[in-house]
């Protein structure tokens, strides 16, 4: 599986920036969340999503022997080594330790990245060593 450029991941992923955060929504300008953004730039790199993503939690601190989000990924993503990670590839976060990975970024550079946070929205910042240590997974987007 061939993977789609990463600048042009980059820039639709860029467009997204200011949009409010809405749980488990993905519109861009009107409201997303974390996943909701992966989402729509799915839709605007590859296309039609391939699967109804199901209602799911919202809690950080879920765990449980099933990583429902990497193993979604999986189905649809070329996965990387979360420690080989690039600009323009999808991160799952673990946001407690020994905890699922609930939470999704877009890597723009090597040490910067894009996210839907609540109240903040979709914004870009720095991939500190604090989130750099919770990528769980990284997968890059097809190529249409």
């Amino acid at each position: 599986m061939t993977s789609a450029d990463p600048a042009r991941v980059i820039a639709i992923a860029r467009s997204w920036l200011g949009t409010p955060y809405h749980d488990q929504a993905s519109l861009r300008g009107v409201g997303c969340d974390c996943l909701g953004l992966a989402r729509g730039v799915w839709r605007e790199v590859v296309g039609p999503e391939p699967f109804l993503i199901p209602p799911y939690s919202r809690d950080w601190g879920e765990t449980g022997p099933s990583e429902v989000l990497a193993e979604g990924a999986r189905r649809m993503m070329p996965e990387i080594a979360a420690s080989d990670f690039v600009p323009g590839a999808l991160v799952l976060f673990r946001m407690k330790p020994r905890a699922i990975a609930k939470h999704v970024g877009i890597l723009t550079g090597p040490d910067t990245f894009l996210h839907a946070y609540e109240r903040l929205g979709v914004v870009e910042e720095p991939l500190t060593p604090s989130w750099r240590k919770r990528i769980a997974f990284a997968f890059l987007f097809p190529q249409r």
